[in-house]
């Protein structure tokens, strides 16, 4: 009980405490509709014998909201009595309803379906594995998928989400920029850490601009970092494993040197990064490939960006230059009254529809990790903002290639040590090794208490 209690405490801590990075952002307009109170969420009226109507829980109207209510509209064509009750909520409401209704013993109040953010999954699935269906041999086509994507919701071998959104990691470069540093895309594709610092200092030098900024203090490019090699903060067995951990002690290096050289810029706060790169202040951005939301909201610069994939960590045993940061999947509760019906919905769209994503792509900007999508007319459309590249098949292919790595129940324990580390050791000049250590100590602490 301790545990589980402690657990519950982490999601409400961690819908705060998270940077707005796709994976925790609500918007205002989300915490309005939102009722946090367990007793007074909406709930649909419907009964036992209603078969044809699925609850669901998910947050943002624009996005997440939107996919599901035109999933809904495909499906009723084959199926028109079918219809969905979706309570929108914020992404730490739905962890912390469930998290409630599991140590309550009252499962009445779960939806059918539920939104869960990817980095959730492990701790719910290790705290609340009651709440899940195994989806397992459900015939939902797992293997169509990002394979890093399905692992994020798998548990001892077992299926329990159909995967959504798209968090792979994108590079995106101000080609101009670079074009005045005589420089292109090119030159940035396919590259390792140490031939970006290069490339980086050339940029700095000739036009006097940073390639990349990011917000003091967070470790969120040195986590991408690491899990381009698909490594983990954390031994197989679950035990903490950050001391020997070759690809976490690069993936720190090269961040402090970016920092130290002046290629990357540290800024206070969302705000302020993502104003760099639309001011260009900042020619790269290095993120989820959600960034590109915020990269396009600099209308004048249509035309002058351009994406590829991310550097990749010198000299370390299975470095790829794909990695992934953010992204959410659809869970079937294990009370739903519907679960076939839950399971037939969600495989013939969000694990079956190319009209669906290519219905959604253009307004949402919601992008797939279901891999025939790579052949869609849509995707493969070229994007003026992007110089008329074709980006989204491009970042589909990305996703394919990110390696798994497992954040496990307590990643963010391991992300907030990291935080802090890192930026004694960039602002304090503290010692690496007594930093790391430390760092250690402190997630061991908490998985021990």
């Amino acid at each position: 009980m301790k545990k589980k209690m402690i657990t519950l405490l982490l999601a409400g801590i961690m819908a705060f405490s998270l940077s707005a990075c796709g994976e925790t952002q609500d918007t205002n307009e989300d915490k309005k509709e939102t009722n946090a109170d367990t007793e007074t969420t909406p709930q649909a009226e419907k009964t036992e014998d209603d078969k044809n109507t699925l609850m669901v829980w998910a947050w943002d109207q624009n996005f997440n909201i939107y996919a599901m209510k035109e999933a809904e509209k495909i499906y009723q064509k084959n199926h028109p009595d079918f219809k969905l009750d979706i309570v929108e909520l914020t992404s730490g409401d739905v962890e912390t309803k469930i998290a409630t209704a599991a140590l309550a013993d009252d499962t009445s109040i779960l939806p059918d379906i539920f939104l869960l953010q990817d980095h959730t999954y492990q701790k719910f699935l290790e705290s609340y594995p009651d709440i899940f269906s195994d989806l397992s041999d459900s015939g939902i086509p797992f293997d169509q998928f990002s394979e890093s994507k399905v692992a994020e919701s798998m548990k001892d071998g077992k299926n329990y989400a159909v995967p959504f959104d798209n968090g792979a990691c994108v590079a995106a470069y101000r080609t101009d920029i670079l074009a005045d540093a005589g420089l292109s895309l090119d030159d940035f594709t396919d590259i390792t850490w140490s031939k970006f610092i290069e490339l980086g200092k050339q940029v700095k030098e000739k036009t006097g601009i940073s390639l990349l900024s990011g917000n003091g203090g967070s470790p969120e490019l040195v986590m991408m970092m690491m899990r381009s090699t698909g490594a983990t903060a954390f031994h197989d067995d679950g035990s903490v494993n950050m001391v020997d951990n070759e690809s976490l002690r690069a993936a720190m290096n090269v961040y402090i040197e970016l920092v130290q050289k002046g290629i990357l810029t540290e800024v206070t706060d969302w705000d302020q990064y993502v104003g760099s790169f639309n001011s260009g202040s900042a020619a790269c951005a290095i993120n989820g490939c959600w960034i590109s939301g915020s990269i396009q909201g600099a209308e004048d610069q249509s035309g002058k960006w351009g994406i590829t994939n991310m550097p990749a960590l010198d000299n370390i045993k299975g470095a790829t230059n794909y990695s992934s940061n953010g992204g959410s999947s659809w869970a079937v509760s294990s009370t739903s009254k519907n679960p076939d019906l839950a399971v037939d919905f969600l495989g013939k769209t969000f694990a079956g529809s190319v009209e669906l994503y290519e219905t959604i792509l253009p307004k949402s900007g919601a992008l797939a990790t279901w891999l025939p999508m790579k052949d869609s007319d849509v995707y493969n459309e070229g994007q003026e903002y992007y110089g008329g590249q074709a980006v989204y098949a491009d970042i589909v292919g990305f996703a394919e290639k990110v390696p798994v790595s497992v954040r496990g129940t307590y990643y963010y324990d391991a992300v907030d040590a990291v935080g802090v580390a890192v930026s004694n050791i960039i602002q304090t000049g503290a010692d690496f090794e007594s930093e790391l250590k430390q760092a250690q100590d402190t997630v061991a602490f908490n998985m021990n208490n």
